[in-house]
């Protein structure tokens, strides 16, 4: 069975997958995976170059400052490069699915109900956490400022908007009750 994992930016739901992973369950990470698909496709590469232009890469490296000033501020950029990179994303995950001898396996993935990916998964957790939280851990992990915070968090549904989509739905704000959130919906997916 093929679960995805997802919530907003500073939900928590890399720490839920690394829960899950510490379980024995496997997790494929999709924006990890992007990132290295982007760093050594060289077809993707072309493509994107072929798009935003050279400064895309600089020296062979991927040039993420410029690309996301491109996409934030461009909605059609953005759709541009999420149909080069998505397809390709999910067919790297449709292999590490099908390698896998676990009954679950985990996508965790940031923008799942935003692109529509939710529908290529048996069922779908959602990770939500106060506004507040989120803001404070992601200042905290970033080292950015609460308007930078809050301007990467205005490019993805509010939580209200994906609860209707989610089959589980995990409430990280008090830590005691995550592991048995966590072990509730495991249990409840080997049934």
């Amino acid at each position: 069975m093929t679960i995805g994992l997802t919530g907003g930016i500073g939900s928590g739901k890399s720490t839920i997958a690394k829960v899950l992973q510490s379980m024995g369950y496997p997790v494929f990470y999709s924006d990890q995976e992007a990132k290295n698909i982007m760093r050594s496709d060289r077809e993707l590469k072309s493509e994107i170059i072929a798009h935003f232009g050279k400064r895309a890469y600089e020296n062979g490296l991927l040039n993420r400052a410029y690309l996301a000033e491109r996409i934030f501020s461009n909605p059609e950029d953005k759709s541009i490069l999420n149909e080069l990179i998505h397809p390709r994303v999910r067919a790297n995950f449709a292999k590490f699915a099908e390698n896998s001898a676990s009954k679950l396996v985990f996508n965790e993935a940031a923008i799942l109900f935003e692109t529509g990916a939710y529908t290529n998964f048996d069922k779908t957790v959602l990770v939500t956490a106060p506004e507040g939280t989120r803001i404070s851990r992601v200042m905290n992990r970033d080292n950015c400022s609460r308007e930078d915070v809050l301007s990467r968090m205005s490019n993805q549904w509010l939580d209200e908007r994906k609860i209707p989509f989610a089959d589980y739905i995990i409430e990280n704000g008090d830590q005691d009750k995550v592991l048995d959130q966590i072990e509730t919906i495991v249990t409840d997916l080997l049934d």
